[in-house]
């Protein structure tokens, strides 16, 4: 069975289809060959049918927010990439509870949150990736993680049923959730916060953007960081005593600013990055005892 026919015969009315289209195009890291087939679907009622036409022909389905935790291969991916931006990025407030779809950047959630008046989002106002992909990883920063303020998550199982799970349900860890585990696909994300002071919240998210520009080497692209944090440690320091500052291969190179970054200088491959990360691991692993886990998500 040609799939790609039968796909075209059956969305091509309420989907916006992209064949062999670049995953460089719509990563953070600008790194990636082609999807077979790229996806952005005019509404939620059009995902259990993706689901079940994906399960029923065989063909592999991934699920793409913002791209900004993605290193994809040099080869692409086979089968369909569903994008989550537009049209599912609208942001609801009610009360102290924000409900988000999962195509919303985190930065737009914590800055509605900040104009709401409400507070414990302020350290999401600088991660870059969307909240569908932050809530599956638990997305946090500077002391503060998704699982602190998430009560429920609707999604979508691999046959198309839409599940609603409370925050308990999910089983958050660090950087990681039981969606991940069981393959959920996230539409929609609602968060408890608190009554804040709006100018206080402003203060604080305008202090973490400025540690994240000193800190972080945010004028070259990269996927966010490369490493999980092992636990007593700190990858970058790490990395840094290992000798690795400035390591560099093809343009993929281990960030001078901040170890714990491996950035895209101009034209890195997938195969450079992993080449590097793996040196990386070996070195930290020979000098410290401590073996670095990839943080950066996959796809090949």
């Amino acid at each position: 069975m040609d799939w790609k026919k039968a796909f075209g015969r059956e969305f091509a009315a309420q989907t916006h289809i992209l064949w062999q289209e670049p995953l460089s195009k719509h990563t953070t890291f600008h790194i990636g060959g082609e999807a077979e087939c790229f996806v952005y679907v005019s509404g939620q009622e059009d995902i259990p049918r993706l689901l079940k036409f994906c399960q029923t022909c065989q063909v592999p389905l991934h699920l793409m927010g913002n791209g900004s935790n993605l290193l994809v291969d040099d080869e692409g991916v086979e089968g369909i990439v569903l994008c989550m931006a537009e049209p599912f990025s609208r942001i609801h407030v009610e009360g102290t509870r924000i409900t988000a779809q999962a195509g919303a950047l985190m930065g737009r959630i914590a800055q509605k949150a900040c104009d709401e008046g409400l507070t414990g989002l302020e350290f999401a106002a600088g991660i870059p990736g969307s909240i569908g992909g932050g809530v599956i990883m638990n997305a946090g920063a500077y002391g503060g993680e998704l699982k602190d303020v998430v009560t429920s998550v609707e999604a979508y199982d691999e046959k198309g049923n839409l599940l609603t799970l409370s925050g308990e349900e999910l089983h958050f860890c660090y950087r990681g959730s039981a969606m991940k585990e069981r393959g959920l696909f996230v539409v929609s994300v609602t968060m408890e916060l608190q009554p804040g002071d709006r100018s206080q919240i402003k203060f604080h998210m305008a202090e973490l953007a400025k540690k994240r520009r000193e800190k972080q080497p945010l004028e070259y692209p990269s996927a966010g960081s490369t490493f999980k944090r092992p636990e007593g440690y700190y990858a970058g320091k790490l990395i840094q005593d290992a000798g690795f500052s400035g390591c560099q291969i093809g343009d993929a190179c281990v960030s001078e600013k901040h170890c714990g970054f491996i950035i895209n200088k101009g034209n890195a491959t997938c195969s450079q990055v992993r080449l590097l990360m793996e040196k990386v691991i070996k070195g930290v692993e020979e000098t410290s005892g401590v073996t670095l886990e990839p943080e950066v998500i996959y796809w090949g």
